[in-house]
């Protein structure tokens, strides 16, 4: 198992980005199955997040949900919604030191009235040596 303080060639790793993970629950039905409303939120949610939105990609299904997909230069947003039970996922990954998501997490979490809701950031490129025995612990790792 490698050394989870050093990369390869022994250089320490730093962190490259944030991953928010965002669980929204309690959300108003009609908000999950609007779809201006939601393209409308992701695109705020990339200017709160001080990003650089490249290409917005949004999808309705039938009878209800939508996913949606903001590009960003720093990589990535994505919204998916089940209005049939009040819930959004969305996650985030940005790199680079301007980026800001948890403020685009907080502006969502508002935008989408939700009562409850769960935000797990991680940072990414660089991992404490407890969470790296954690994750060994509970992942079943296969090297190539």
């Amino acid at each position: 198992m490698n050394n989870p303080s050093n990369a390869p060639n022994n250089q320490p790793l730093v962190p490259v980005g944030s991953h928010c993970i965002l669980e929204l629950y309690e959300c108003p039905n009609h908000l999950l199955n609007d779809f201006e409303f939601i393209s409308q939120a992701l695109v705020a949610a990339v200017k709160e997040a001080k990003s650089t939105l490249l290409k917005e990609v949004t999808h309705q299904f039938e009878p209800y949900g939508i996913t949606a997909l903001a590009l960003l230069a720093e990589s990535h947003i994505s919204v998916h919604t089940w209005p049939e039970i009040g819930y959004v996922a969305i996650d985030m990954f940005t790199c680079g030191e301007h980026a800001q998501p948890e403020k685009a997490c907080n502006y969502l979490t508002k935008a989408f009235q939700a009562n409850k809701h769960v935000l797990l950031t991680l940072p990414r490129g660089r991992i404490s040596p407890e969470i790296q025995q954690r994750l060994e612990e509970s992942l079943v790792v296969t090297q190539v």
